[in-house]
């Protein structure tokens, strides 16, 4: 029997992320071709052009970075990518997943007082966040059930 793998990634944060970049390349872009033709009393050469263009591309590709957190749960545990790095936890080590009054995002409660926080599951997606901490929380239930 195949397992299925639940994914989740945020919703609006990716659609923001996106039109913030594109936003961002344009006026960069828009910069770029005016820098030439203004007289503003210094000269800018095309080299001056494609770093305003090169600087655009930078800020569009962090700015995505926020669209990139993802979780993958299945069976055995859970895998969390926030903005740059992954980290998997096996359900044995997961306490609950919880979404506190007035937070971002959910998280893992663990050992210690510790947790990690879940940006893939944002409270700015409302029913999407609801319906992705009910079915972590299915998971792991399951997963302690069956230990």
């Amino acid at each position: 029997m195949v397992e299925a793998t639940l994914e989740i990634r945020p919703r609006r944060v990716m659609w923001m992320a996106s039109i913030l970049a594109v936003i961002l390349l344009a006026v960069f872009v828009v910069v770029a071709t005016l820098l030439r033709s203004s007289n503003t009393g210094a000269i800018f050469e095309p080299s001056d052009q494609a770093a305003m263009v090169g600087i655009g591309i930078a800020l569009a590709a962090a700015t995505m970075l926020f669209a990139m957190p993802r979780v993958r749960a299945d069976a055995e545990g859970i895998e969390v990518r926030n903005v740059l790095l992954a980290r998997r936890f096996a359900w044995h080590d997961v306490l609950s997943i919880s979404f506190p009054d007035g937070a971002s995002w959910a998280r893992l409660e663990l050992p210690e007082d510790e947790y990690y926080s879940v940006m893939a599951v944002q409270a700015v997606d409302r029913e999407r966040a609801v319906v992705a901490v009910r079915a972590l929380r299915r998971l792991h239930k399951q997963a302690w059930e069956g230990a």
